[in-house]
């Protein structure tokens, strides 16, 4: 598989300004996708400017005859729990912006796999999209909508063309529309990555400074201890003692979940 085949196919515009195109294949309902956050987030951080991101989903779906009904009077039928659900729910978001749909994903991953919250359920998914601040009724009406639907369907046909075989895998591609994309599966070291980047553009590349932490509150709803500490080199106690002291402020908020710790701007 090349990428100029499945350009033709799906009709993905190429960039023509970063040397790079990065897919990444998630699964919602994936405890490695949800792992993988991290390590997407500082590459975004660190090296931006060097490729374009693709977040698709590659998600084993029992049937794609899964939408609820086109009205919202069949809302009973929507309430019930279907494993389809948040794959469909991360696109429906993605139909309010590429960054709402991100913003869903992650707390989808908060929900899920902190607060032990099914994400399955169609109410647990109105919920996030309600906390998020979507458009809640457009939310419902795309969930059921053949637009979404389709959208979802072009994410898969990607993972069959890239012989994606699992989540939590990246495919890189060069500037040589004719070459073979890069396939790393499963998670490995964030070096590995920097390396494969480094490797495709054939030269030295430099990371960004890191933003201030406001602007990065910005960008990221919630952040871990340690996700801070990777992004701004330093120890992870005193990463902690910086949240601290902005805690005492009142900058941010401090939410705790068995033995991990997010951060979020202070909510007004």
């Amino acid at each position: 598989m090349n990428r100029e085949t499945l350009m033709e196919n799906s009709m993905i515009p190429s960039s023509c300004t970063r040397p790079i195109e990065l897919y990444v294949f998630i699964d919602p309902l994936c405890e490695d996708s949800w792992s993988l956050q991290p390590v997407l987030r500082k590459l975004q951080l660190d090296y931006d400017r060097y490729f374009t991101l693709r977040i698709a989903l590659r998600t084993s779906l029992p049937s794609m005859n899964l939408q609820c009904t086109k009205k919202q009077e069949d809302a009973l039928a929507c309430s019930k729990v279907h494993p389809t659900f948040p794959s469909i729910a991360v696109k429906a978001a993605e139909f309010q912006g590429k960054r709402a749909g991100m913003r869903f994903l992650a707390k989808l991953f908060e929900y899920s796999f902190l607060k032990s919250r099914n994400v399955s359920s169609f109410s647990v998914l109105v919920e996030i999209a309600e906390k998020l601040e979507l458009d809640v009724d457009e939310f419902i009406q795309d969930f059921s909508s053949k637009n979404v639907l389709r959208s979802l369907q072009v994410d898969l046909y990607m993972a069959k063309e890239m012989e994606v075989d699992q989540p939590a895998t990246f495919v890189f591609f060069n500037g040589n529309i004719e070459d073979e994309g890069l396939k790393v599966s499963g998670l490995h070291s964030y070096d590995v990555y920097e390396q494969i980047l480094e490797e495709l553009i054939g030269m030295t590349i430099m990371p960004d400074i890191p933003p201030p932490l406001e602007d990065l509150f910005r960008r990221f709803d919630t952040l871990t201890t340690n996700e801070i500490a990777d992004i701004y080199s330093m120890t992870e106690k005193s990463a902690e003692r910086e949240l601290k002291k902005r805690l005492l402020q009142q900058h941010v908020e401090r939410l705790s979940f068995q033995d991990t710790t997010l951060w979020r701007k202070k909510q007004p």
